[in-house]
């Protein structure tokens, strides 16, 4: 009985096509032709998703400002007193000028990861197209402040003047070489770790199913089950992270261009 049931385990993983990657395919909403620039997608639609669910939550559920907060304010709250703390502890009050835009990189990254976890959905974070943009807007952005706001000055941060003269140059080199790599090194972080947790979960949920068949009543789902709830309550962890390192990356660069010569 228990070689018919690993043979009939065996059977059925031959049968069983395994396709982690499969979720992170880029689609078409209508029809199955070719994706260009203006195709609507996949990526359109849960980008959509999150946008509304950043306005229900910041916009809507605050539009009443009581004194005493529902849930929906309560969360609203949390999220902008823990921005803005971040904010202050990295680059001082002078960095509350680009609160906006940092509170809006906060709120893009962490709907869509969090999102994402949601079944048939898609993780918009786990493609470097999308990380990358934004990787890029924070690298460009920073630089023109930096270089608006100190002009010649912002290249002190290339200038390691506590060094020796002799090791200066030689550090300046591999500082712009570390600068020029922070937009590659922001994006495939938040990209490569949307991308490994989700494809961890589609194998173990594969693992189930062969389990699943091969087993009496389904016993062998035990296991892969209770793997796939555990890496789902990683990943929920994961995701917040994901966006709070993302967001302190990008105040770490900005106090760089505030403060160069810190």
């Amino acid at each position: 009985m228990a070689e018919h049931a690993v043979e009939s385990a065996v059977e059925e993983g031959a049968k069983l096509n395994i396709h982690p990657m499969a979720q992170f395919e880029i689609t078409p909403l209508f029809g199955d032709g070719a994706v260009h620039w203006y195709t609507p997608t996949n990526v359109t639609l849960w980008l959509g998703i999150a946008i509304v669910a950043i306005v229900l939550l910041m916009v809507l559920a605050t539009r009443g400002r009581n004194v005493v907060p529902g849930r929906g304010q309560s969360i609203a709250e949390l999220i902008y007193s823990f921005v803005r703390s971040m904010i202050v502890d990295i680059t001082g009050e002078e960095g509350l000028k680009y609160f906006p835009y940092i509170m809006t990189l906060f709120l893009l990254i962490l709907f869509t990861n969090v999102l994402g976890l949601l079944p048939a959905s898609f993780t918009v974070m786990s493609h470097i197209a999308a990380t990358a943009v934004l990787a890029m807007l924070v690298f460009t952005s920073v630089t023109l402040i930096g270089f608006y706001r100190n002009g010649p000055k912002f290249l002190k941060i290339f200038w390691v003047s506590e060094a020796p003269m002799a090791l200066r140059p030689i550090l300046a080199l591999i500082e712009i070489i570390s600068y020029f790599v922070r937009p590659v090194s922001h994006s495939i972080r938040l990209a490569g770790n949307m991308m490994a947790g989700h494809a961890v979960i589609k194998v173990f949920a594969g693992f189930a199913a062969v389990l699943a068949a091969g087993t009496p009543l389904g016993i062998g789902l035990l296991a892969p089950v209770g793997a796939i709830m555990a890496v789902f309550g990683l990943e929920l962890l994961v995701v917040v992270i994901q966006a709070y390192v993302f967001t302190v990356l990008t105040c770490v660069y900005l106090n760089d261009a505030l403060h160069p010569g810190h």
